[in-house]
């Protein structure tokens, strides 16, 4: 974890003796596949994103969303 800066601290009001890592604007959240509740709709969405059928497939994911769109790790030839 990056240290807060003093003047930064002092700015947003907070002590300048902690480190602050709970602080949730510090935090970076990594992000996921994108879900869809039908087929069709995972489909429209990858197609509005310029993904052909060959660059992502469609699987299984939480109980209230039934698919999530996950693209294809791309092989590079040398």
């Amino acid at each position: 974890m990056v240290k807060m800066h003093t003047r930064i601290k002092r700015k947003i009001g907070l002590n300048s003796h902690f480190r602050h890592r709970n602080r949730p604007d510090s935090q970076v959240k990594s992000k996921g596949s994108k879900t869809f509740k039908t087929e069709e709709s995972a489909h429209s969405w990858a197609k509005e994103n310029k993904l052909s059928t060959s660059q992502y497939t469609l699987e299984k994911a939480k109980k209230d969303k039934k698919f999530k769109v996950v693209e294809k790790p791309s092989v590079k030839k040398e």
